[in-house]
């Protein structure tokens, strides 16, 4: 049975599809855009998260690294995030929860476990599993087998997707997916480059994949409005332009951008964006007008 490494499960999700869902947080992604909120999904490894104003300086995490990763110096905590492999063992030794790793390894059975314990709800209110991430196709093997499962027990799935993926592995998910949440960020090839470190040449490829092989699939597009960067007029002008030249799009969501500084800083990355400013609400309502004119129905929020 193949494994696959998560780093959440958040129940009773009402922004990730239809109806009361459970969101399963897949590690790993082949993108690392400039804002994304959730860092601790990019790397496929097991990470620690460093929570300052938990920790009482007792050095505890010190003695017990058996690799050395951590040192106190005059009340400053440093981890050698080089060092540091993941094995968790400061983390569960820690006496105020100032350490906590990031990652869990599970089997596809263990997961549907999970997933099963909410089916009432999921009976109840029309919802199910949105598999998110990190980017759950960077998984594939896992995924394919998980969303099988699904399908077995009657439970709809949602993925969350940034649509990076080779077009082999996206087609052999497409029959396993009810309703697809479909990233769409920049379409300008160079900024998307610049801001998410891949080409979006795939994604559009994959979108277009999308809506000839998956007709009568659920897709809703999801744009993340982030100021200066997603919401320029030229922006929102070419995928617009894209957007209305293809076949099968009825909806957008607009997640408009909101500061996560502290996520970065708690596990020892760099955070890029220039500015930590939300889009102004007239801002949101132009982007909103500009979708509704080419037929989307458009909501703010996923």
């Amino acid at each position: 049975m193949k494994e696959g490494i998560i780093f959440d499960i958040k129940r009773y999700a009402i922004h990730d599809g239809p109806g009361i869902r459970t969101t399963v947080f897949f590690k790993k992604c082949p993108l690392n855009c400039w804002w994304c909120h959730n860092p601790e999904g990019i790397s496929p490894s097991k990470e620690l998260m460093y929570f300052e104003y938990k920790c009482i300086f007792c050095k505890t995490c010190q003695l017990v690294c058996p690799l050395n990763a951590i040192s106190l110096d005059e009340r400053i905590h440093k981890i050698n995030r080089e060092s540091c492999n993941g094995c968790g063992i400061c983390s569960e030794s820690c006496p105020t929860g100032a350490l906590r790793l990031v990652g869990r390894t599970v089997t596809c059975s263990e997961l549907i476990e999970e997933i099963e314990k909410d089916t009432l709800l999921y009976d109840s209110s029309g919802g199910g599993v949105t598999f998110s991430g990190g980017e759950p196709l960077s998984q594939s093997a896992f995924l394919i087998e998980v969303l099988k499962e699904c399908k077995k027990r009657y439970i709809h799935t949602a993925l969350d997707t940034s649509g990076y993926a080779p077009g082999n592995i996206f087609e052999s998910i497409i029959d396993y997916v009810d309703l697809f949440l479909f990233d769409i960020k920049l379409f300008d090839e160079k900024d998307h480059i610049k801001y998410t470190g891949v080409s979006n040449k795939l994604i559009k490829e994959n979108l277009s994949l999308l809506l000839e092989k998956g007709r009568g699939k659920d897709i809703i597009l999801r744009f993340p409005v982030i100021t200066g960067i997603t919401d320029t007029e030229e922006n929102i002008e070419s995928l617009a332009s894209f957007i209305a030249s293809l076949k099968g799009i009825k909806e957008i969501d607009l997640l408009p951008f909101h500061d996560i500084c502290e996520k970065y800083q708690r596990l020892g990355k760099e955070y890029k964006m220039p500015t930590n400013q939300a889009p102004l609400e007239a801002k949101i309502k132009y982007i909103k007008n500009r979708f509704e004119k080419i037929g989307l129905f458009v909501k703010i929020g996923g």
